[in-house]
């Protein structure tokens, strides 16, 4: 009724030569949704959205209505823009996929889970749907649903590595092991990937099998031998056994096969230095960069290399051979502010913003240069703008919630905890070192968790 009522004015106008002005209807129907008429709002979106709008730009178009609605929180707007986008574009995964994000991140519960059950009715094909389906009902707590999920994606994508892993994961997690190890087995004889047979080895690493997983690595070197985890792996699980010159001839064979993999360069360097070899790995680590001449990561190490072995002027050198060669590094920038003296920080920091400013690390580490000097206001900011920036960074997070914790009230923990569960960061130096800990393997996925023990493994401020 409302919208026929809303099509009929503007028929009526039209008739009348006055111009329809798509985006002043839009204004009205944001308007609509903050004086709570969401009906009235939504009829407005349904019957101005096309108007105006050329076929081709139709997608994009209505994808920036929706962005819009969201940034000034007009969400019954938004969500109405998405439910005729969806009407147009039923088949399109990316539409289906933001539409999920934005109700995972406004809606309820409700509205997020009947979403993606559309979506995958829709789409299929969409593993990422599936997933993100199946765990949602995960987090909830109802195991036997995210395992009827998956094993109708089964039916619907077989043999698809994505949805073979998340199924192992929710076992794994739930302790089936005996559950996870038979769909391991099946997925190595029907997908068969490189990422099955790591994934199989690291379930028997976590289990305290160290035979089985060195036994399962051998296996998958043999059908993968340019796969560098595997080597990665065979290394650590050797170190843990306590051999240390198994573990370096891994190591070293893994950079023969695997001369662009920066963590294989990087742990062999790391062992001969723990062996105090520093010589040799200082010459590992030029290896590594001549191989791989652009890699930022090589840089950092190489300079910290130096100065914990007390060659100080030697890392100030490097580091300004490094910002040379990568110059919009902001890890190298964030390394180049705390290794100055302290009256020289700003200005490095400016120098840095200069040169990367869209760099979460570089923003990171002014944030930290602020918290350093007790002007608390403008780190929060720092920090704020930081994670906006990089939500994937879990460093970044780990970090401002140390900060908060130290300096916040119990209320802004739990919103920093809740934005940092909604973002499920993926990288970051201490985030991905704490989160691949095999001592942490059984709480991986509980981001609380992961960001309270990653605030904890960050290093002091200096």
């Amino acid at each position: 009724w409302y919208q026929r009522r809303v099509r009929g004015a503007l028929t009526s106008l039209k008739a009348n030569m006055v111009e329809i002005n798509r985006e002043l209807w839009l204004k009205e129907a944001e308007e609509c949704d903050h004086a709570e008429s969401p009906i009235t709002c939504q009829a407005i979106v349904r019957t101005v959205l096309a108007i105006g709008v050329e076929t081709e730009d139709r997608k994009h178009t209505w994808m920036e209505d929706a962005d819009s609605f969201t940034a000034n929180k007009a969400y019954v707007a938004a969500r109405a823009v998405y439910a005729y986008t969806l009407t147009v574009f039923s088949t399109k995964k990316s539409i289906w996929q933001r539409a999920a994000f934005f109700e995972k991140n406004h809606g309820t519960g409700e509205q997020y889970e009947n979403l993606l059950q559309r979506a995958v009715t829709y789409c299929p094909k969409a593993e990422v749907l599936w997933l993100m389906r199946a765990k949602s009902k995960w987090l909830a707590g109802n195991v036997p649903e995210a395992r009827s999920i998956l094993n109708d994606a089964f039916g619907a994508n077989p043999n698809s590595e994505e949805i073979w892993i998340a199924a192992i994961t929710l076992e794994s997690k739930n302790n089936e092991h005996e559950r996870a190890r038979k769909l391991l087995q099946k997925a190595r004889e029907t997908a068969g990937t490189a990422r099955v047979w790591m994934k199989s080895a690291r379930l028997e690493w976590c289990l305290g099998n160290l035979a089985g997983a060195l036994q399962t690595i051998q296996y998958g070197l043999g059908k993968f031998p340019e796969f560098p985890k595997f080597y990665l792996m065979k290394g650590q699980i050797e170190l843990q056994q306590g051999n240390k010159d198994k573990a370096r001839n891994t190591f070293d064979l893994g950079i023969k096969r695997c001369p662009n993999s920066i963590p294989l360069w990087v742990s062999l360097a790391a062992q001969e230095t723990s062996d105090g070899n520093i010589t040799k790995a200082r010459s590992i680590l030029e290896k590594a960069r001549v191989r791989n001449p652009q890699n930022d990561e090589l840089w950092v190490h190489a300079i910290r290399l130096e100065h914990k072995a007390g060659n100080d002027n030697v890392a100030q050198a490097l580091l300004a051979r490094a910002l040379q060669t990568c110059p919009k590094s902001g890890i190298l920038w964030s390394e180049c502010i705390f290794m100055a003296p302290r009256p020289a920080r700003k200005t490095k920091s400016v120098d840095g913003l200069k040169n990367c400013d869209n760099d979460a690390h570089i923003v990171l580490a002014v944030a930290r240069l602020f918290w350093l000097e007790r002007k608390m206001k403008k780190a929060k900011e720092w920090f704020i703008k930081a994670v906006k920036l990089d939500p994937d960074l879990g460093d970044t997070w780990a970090t401002y919630y140390k900060f908060t914790a130290a300096h916040g009230t119990e209320e802004e923990l739990k919103t920093l905890v809740d934005k940092c569960t909604q973002a499920d960061p993926h990288h970051g130096e201490y985030w991905c070192r704490t989160c691949k800990s095999i001592d942490n393997w059984r709480i991986d996925g509980n981001t609380e968790i992961m960001l309270k023990l990653c605030a904890k493994s960050l290093p002091e401020l200096r």
